[in-house]
């Protein structure tokens, strides 16, 4: 004999709560059914582990699952699962009372998310009210339990206007279940109809497909004399079987032996909506006081949105196999942006907020070890799958390099996976270690190069001194290296240095040059340089002898902390001043046009073609590095000028 139904009022926030949720102040309502499954899922859970601490209890574990009906006469909507179950007290006290889950909490800070741009949906579950965001698309819910061991059930039920009723029942199966009888459908308020089959499948797919227990649905019933039978249902069946509409299939969680590369390739073009298999698949289990698993994919190509300001980047954030976050930025850095593949955390609350997210203590923890791990694992991939790792470096280099500015902690290992081009090989990149490895013999330097593109960097005059001695220089032409190169001193004890910038004394690997000479020279050119200086002093600081020309005659340097004009001219496009200083002009004391000038100044100072002669040398050096003249016509109009007095 059923006893009466007793009739209790909600509590004051209680009621208000409700009021939310009817009045759907939620943008995506989908997220009910992902609750109610991640309830059930938790049952089903707890009635495993009850059953093997206590022998006595009496109970069928050999199928446990969670079912889902549909009836689209009485427009209702059922959860059930043959889990733990409740008893009328755990009803009260988990349904009944949602006041002690901290519900004004869940108020203020519903408040704040409104008058902000965080999803109020973030919020839902936080703080254990996932089963009243049931009330968003239903106008009455009923809920039967009963508790696994137990012979009395209980049913609970309200409209969510103020008011619900709990009732004893003689029987029910084990387990729980949750009817919705669904308010009608609504697009313009995304409120959809849920008795639709492919809705919820969608639902189930998109955020309880790897739940550890089957989910279980009629099979969509084909019309009679129709010959479609690929939903499972066979034409005119009245009683369509159920089948799982999960997968089930969480490989982060399965031993690697059981996980085939057809697998993985298969999971990875889910999640990344790419055509192609990944390039690498990392695998991570954490256990210890924070317990996590990890699948990270690296693709074998850039998306097209790589370097777009504001694109979504990020991995899967899923609690105990329920997804919670599609592009969860917070677990990996920008310059690992690539990166696909899902992150499973047991240690997390399910609805967790991207806030929260970016202050967790636990998630900074999770985020260092899974950059570490992806670190490793290139660094693995370069010494063991070179022409895997030439693939990763030809779409990703330059991304992976922005990481040399913003991870300090991380900097070293991050030169380590990097390679350069260089003049060491036409075609083959270098690392850093190997560079130095290649060093003779008292060079203490690490000597590289910004610029465009290589051919532009090798005809560069900066070059002709190194290619002279056969000192390897880096080819660096990506825009991020006028940035970093300036941020990094050394590697490994070897200080960087641009042959561009400071004063570059190479005649050391000279076998006949000796510092006798050089003073010698000194003197020589002494009056030429300081009249030239003079001369030029709107355009540079100081003029100078070379000793990293063999061939041009002159080369425009920079001191050694001063930005290249690469750079200020990048600075500038995005709108940032950077003065521009003076420069120095170096001339090649061996080149006929600077001796013929030295010998023509001394002989007649005062002649001003000398000063014109002096200002296409400075131009001349200037248009060699790629820079840009101040006044082209007058420079074109001087060169036409004396190469007329030439012939």
């Amino acid at each position: 004999m059923n006893d009466q139904a007793e009739t209790f009022d909600f509590q004051v926030e209680t009621r208000q709560l409700l009021q939310l949720m009817i009045n759907s102040v939620y943008s995506d309502k989908d997220i009910f059914l992902r609750e109610l499954v991640s309830n059930s899922s938790d049952a089903l859970d707890k009635l495993r582990l009850e059953r093997f601490r206590n022998d006595d209890l009496d109970v069928d574990t050999s199928d446990l699952h969670i079912e889902i009906e549909v009836d689209k006469t009485a427009r209702t909507l059922t959860i059930r699962d043959n889990g733990i179950g409740m008893s009328r007290d755990d009803v009260v006290e988990l349904i009944g009372k949602i006041a002690n889950s901290g519900t004004a909490s869940f108020m203020r800070e519903l408040k704040e998310a409104q008058n902000s741009d965080t999803g109020t949906e973030e919020l839902i579950g936080r703080f254990g009210i996932g089963f009243y965001s049931s009330f968003m698309v239903a106008d009455k819910v009923t809920l039967l339990t009963r508790r696994a061991g137990e012979a009395q059930a209980t049913k609970w039920e309200s409209n969510g206007e103020g008011t619900y009723t709990i009732e004893a029942l003689d029987s029910a199966p084990q387990g729980t279940s949750v009817t919705l009888h669904l308010k009608p459908a609504d697009p313009e308020d995304r409120l959809f109809d849920y008795t639709e089959s492919w809705k919820i499948r969608e639902i189930v797919h998109r955020h309880s497909d790897f739940i550890t227990w089957p989910i279980r649905m009629a099979a969509t019933p084909v019309p009679a004399g129709s010959d479609d039978e690929t939903d499972g249902a066979k034409p005119g069946d009245e009683a369509p079987a159920l089948e799982t509409i999960n997968s089930s299939k969480a490989l982060w969680a399965r031993p690697a032996a059981e996980v085939t590369d057809e697998d993985y390739s298969e999971l990875y073009k889910r999640i990344s909506h790419d055509w192609t298999d990944p390039l690498e698949t990392i695998r991570v289990q954490i256990e210890g006081t924070l317990q996590y698993q990890s699948l990270l994919f690296i693709p074998a190509h850039g998306s097209p949105d790589l370097f777009t300001q504001g694109a979504k980047r990020g991995v899967q954030l899923y609690v105990s196999r329920v997804f919670v976050m599609d592009d969860c930025e917070a677990l990996m850095p920008t310059y690992l942006r690539f990166i696909k593949g899902v992150v499973d955390s047991a240690d997390l609350a399910l609805n967790v907020s991207r806030e929260i997210l970016q202050k967790d203590r636990q998630i900074e923890v999770m985020r260092r070890r899974l950059t570490k791990k992806v670190l490793s694992s290139v660094k693995d991939m370069a010494s063991n799958r070179p022409e895997k790792y030439a693939t990763f470096w030809k779409e990703f280099g330059r991304v992976v390099k922005e990481g040399l500015l913003q991870d300090v902690t991380n900097r070293d290992a991050i030169l380590e996976i990097c390679s350069f081009e260089t003049t060491h090989d036409l075609t083959a990149r270098t690392t850093l270690r190997e560079y130095v490895e290649r060093m003779g013999d008292g060079q203490e330097h690490i000597y590289y190069m910004t610029g465009e593109s290589r051919p532009a960097i090798e005809n560069s005059p900066y070059m002709e001194a190194f290619q002279a001695k056969g000192l390897e220089v880096l080819l660096l032409t990506d825009p991020v290296d006028e940035i970093w190169v300036d941020a990094i001193p050394e590697f490994d004890g070897k200080r960087f240095q641009s042959i561009t910038k400071g004063e570059i004394d190479l005649d050391g690997k000279e076998e006949a040059g000796t510092e006798a000479e050089r003073e010698q020279r000194q003197e020589q050119f002494a009056g030429l340089l300081s009249w030239m200086t003079t001369i030029l002093e709107k355009d540079v600081k100081e003029v100078r002898l070379s000793s990293r020309l063999t061939v041009s005659p002159a080369c425009v340097v920079g001191d050694t902390d001063d930005a290249t004009p690469a750079l200020i001219n990048m600075y500038r496009a995005m709108g940032q001043h950077i003065p521009q200083a003076k420069r120095i002009l170096e001339l090649n004391a061996g080149h006929q046009l600077v001796t013929g000038l030295r010998a023509a100044h001394a002989e007649r100072g005062d002649d001003p073609k000398l000063a014109q002669t002096a200002e296409l040398i400075y131009g001349m050096a200037l248009l060699a590095e790629g820079g840009q003249l101040d006044d082209p016509s007058r420079f074109v109009h001087l060169m036409a000028e004396h190469l007329g007095q030439a012939l």
